[in-house]
């Protein structure tokens, strides 16, 4: 079954591009009222992060959101399968480009969980003139993790480091002055994760963007993906290296909280500008401080 969706998914990257976007965005309609568990967990984030908000609002965004989730799913038939010169017509890349891909040093990438995840990454190895690695979570279905793994290989990739391999796979690449791209902005539980504030609820953010910003002296550039209106692609930008990151003291961390607030701050900014293409559907907020209520 796995194959026969994949060959179906594969005619689809001959279609037009923004008739797929249509596309996508009629099966975010249709998933709305489908996919209930995920719906309830994208309303509940958003109760969350903006109790400020009506719930018209709030589930006016959400719907919105799962347009952009089934839209990202289908572009990826175009990022993995399309051509690099029609690839260049949808997905535009801003920012310091040739400092970030192309300099010296050890450079870690931090992107972040909005739709576009894959576009940017698949921007970002398109137009580097050396090989980037990347994080990447193993998909249970092995035809589907096949696919996954060799759509994000395409371009300019030394490797793919599990997630199940922890911070040593990503510390050897930036060690190496290989580029690393991240996305550190999920919970993957308490270990390796401190409670920060996002959007004033407390959140599991994991430390491994000062940690090994420390360890190889990276540079830090966050990076950020957005759908454009019109199906016009993504604009990628590539944001200036965070000064002054991390906080060391004698060259060793001083204030590894106040970094990665820093950082979700810096995430809260960009959600504002775009709160539908944020990943909602995440529980963002399953792992609780001891004692602590579930939120979901």
């Amino acid at each position: 079954m796995t194959r026969i969706a994949l060959g179906l998914l594969w005619l689809l990257h001959f279609l037009p591009y923004r008739t797929l976007g249509r596309i996508g965005t009629g099966l975010g309609f249709l998933l709305w009222p489908l996919a209930r568990k995920r719906r309830a967990i994208a309303l509940r984030n958003l109760e969350l992060c903006f109790p400020q908000w009506s719930d018209a609002e709030r589930r006016r965004v959400a719907r919105e959101h799962f347009t952009c989730v089934s839209r990202a799913f289908l572009d990826r038939v175009v990022l993995w399968w399309a051509s690099p010169k029609q690839l260049k017509r949808i997905l535009h890349l801003q920012g310091p480009v040739d400092e970030a891909l192309n300099g010296d040093g050890a450079v870690l990438l931090m992107g972040l969980h909005f739709e576009g995840m894959d576009a940017a990454w698949t921007a970002l190895t398109l137009a580097a003139n050396r090989p980037l690695s990347g994080m990447y979570t193993p998909q249970k279905a092995k035809g589907l993790d096949r696919w996954v793994l060799a759509g994000r290989s395409r371009f300019h990739t030394e490797r793919i480091v599990s997630r199940h391999e922890g911070a040593g796979g990503m510390l050897r690449a930036l060690r190496r002055h290989t580029p690393f791209y991240t996305l550190p902005d999920m919970d993957f539980g308490a270990r390796h994760s401190r409670f920060i504030p996002f959007f004033g609820v407390p959140a599991a953010t994991l430390d491994v963007v000062p940690r090994l910003a420390a360890s190889s002296k990276a540079r830090v550039y966050p990076v950020v993906a957005r759908m454009l209106p019109d199906y016009a692609g993504y604009a990628i930008t590539i944001y200036p290296d965070l000064d002054n990151f991390p906080t060391l003291l004698d060259g060793r961390l001083a204030d590894i909280d106040g970094d990665l607030l820093r950082i979700n701050h810096f995430i809260e900014q960009r959600v504002m500008e775009m709160p539908e293409q944020y990943h909602w559907v995440h529980k963002r907020f399953k792992t609780r401080p001891p004692g602590a209520p579930s939120l979901y």
